[in-house]
Formats: structure tokens, sequence, C-alpha cells
């Protein structure tokens, strides 16, 4: 079946360092806070919480610390009041990058956000700039190793997965934004565990950049968002060269 086997390519390679390993958990954290104050602290009846625990399992987050930061989010009340907001962009040589952050301040946030862009050589663009070029999809990643592929593309077309891509180390799983959970569950109950499993923007087209000075300033730029507390997700479509 088609997939996104480029996909694989331009994903942001993560980091193993401790340092990167808090900053991930402290994002997640903030993340499902703000999901608990907007639709309680039942995961049950709240799908977005849902979601954002088994990411954060994925990410091999403690389910002490989830349990710890859902309580604490529950019984909070005022404090500091964040919203989502994304912002799109073109980096070196025109590379789409569309940034979704959690802030408690959006001036602050805005300026940052811009600063790296600009500093990158890239350029900061209007709602809508960008977004056109990618597909909003669930994506479900499971290691290969000890699974037979055509057992695994059935159980996941039977779930309802909309597309299935096999790259020789990772199951790729794409399903509706929507039917993320649905599909997720019903792995899980099939035993499957998963690299990853969150809604992503799949870049329709890639771009690739050849002068190593421009590559330099796009890796700056992710790295510069990465840092900032308020970035949440970074996705673009510069089809990274293999290390």
């Amino acid at each position: 079946m088609s997939g996104h086997s480029k996909w694989n390519n331009i994903k942001r390679k993560k980091e193993k360092t401790d340092a990167a390993k808090a900053k991930v958990f402290t994002k997640m954290g903030r993340e499902i806070a703000v999901i608990v104050k907007q639709g309680g602290p039942n995961p049950q009846e709240n799908s977005r919480l849902k979601d954002a625990i088994a990411k954060a399992k994925a990410a091999n987050v403690p389910n002490d610390n989830i349990e710890r930061i859902i309580k604490k989010a529950a019984g909070e009340s005022g404090g500091a009041e964040y919203e989502e907001l994304i912002y799109e962009g073109y980096g070196p040589n025109g590379v789409a990058v569309v940034v979704e952050t959690l802030t408690d301040n959006r001036n602050r946030t805005a300026g940052d956000v811009r600063h790296y862009f600009d500093k990158c050589g890239g350029n900061l663009g209007q709602s809508g700039s960008v977004m056109f070029m990618f597909d909003r999809k669930g994506i479900i990643e499971i290691e290969a190793e000890g699974h037979d592929e055509d057992e695994v593309m059935e159980a996941a077309l039977d779930a309802g997965a909309e597309d299935f891509n096999f790259d020789g180390d990772v199951f790729e799983i794409s399903t509706a934004p929507n039917d993320l959970g649905s599909v997720r569950d019903a792995l899980e109950e099939k035993g499957y565990s998963f690299l990853s499993a969150e809604v992503q923007y799949v870049p329709q087209t890639t771009t690739v950049i050849e002068d190593a000075e421009l590559q330099a300033k796009m890796e700056k730029l992710i790295d510069m968002l990465e840092e900032n507390d308020d970035v949440q997700n970074i996705w673009h479509n510069w089809e990274m060269p293999e290390e």
C-alpha cells in the first residue's frame, strides 16, 4: 500500500540526553494539564486526554508523572492560562514549517518564533501560508522486530486504518485524525505497543536542501524552536540528509 516512507527521513531524530528527555516531559506535562482543564481528568470522557496520555507513554513519561500532572491540573483553580497557537512560515530554501505552541503570553511566543525564523534565513508567514502543504493524519508507529508484516497490516486495516507502510524497521499506520484513538485502542487490545501514536502534520511533498550552509541554518531553526518551552511540536517538509 502507498505510505509515507519519506516521512521517516524528514522527522527530527529524537535526542537521547537527559536534558532533552526532561524538556519533553515538561512539554507533555503542560499539554496534559491544559487538556485536563479544558475537558476534565477522566480519559474515558475526554478523548484528547486519552490521546495525550498514550503519546506521553510512548515517549516514556513515567505513569506516576502522568497521574500526578492530571491530579494537580484537576485540583487547580486560577494560575496560568495557556492557549494553543499555530505559527506557519518558511525556513531556508523555502522549507515549509508548522509550529504548534502552548503559551500564556502570545506576544512573547510570537516574538520568539519570529526571531528564530529571521535569524536562520527564513520568515514567519500568515495563517494558511504553508498549512495547505500538509495533511493532518493520525500516525501510529510500531517496531517491526518480532511482528509479521501481513498480520500487523490486517490488524490495522480491520481497526479502521487508512494506510499502512513498512520501511524495514518500523510499521507506520495512518488514520483519519478522529480515528487515531479507536485504531490505537484496537491494536493495543491485540497486544501491540507503540513507538509513537499521535496526530501529525504530514507533508504532501518534500524539499531538499543541497547547500551545507543552508542545511546548518535549517538545523539551527529546528533546534531553537525545540529549546523554547512554549513550542510543543514542529512539523516541516525538509527531506533531511541521512546521517
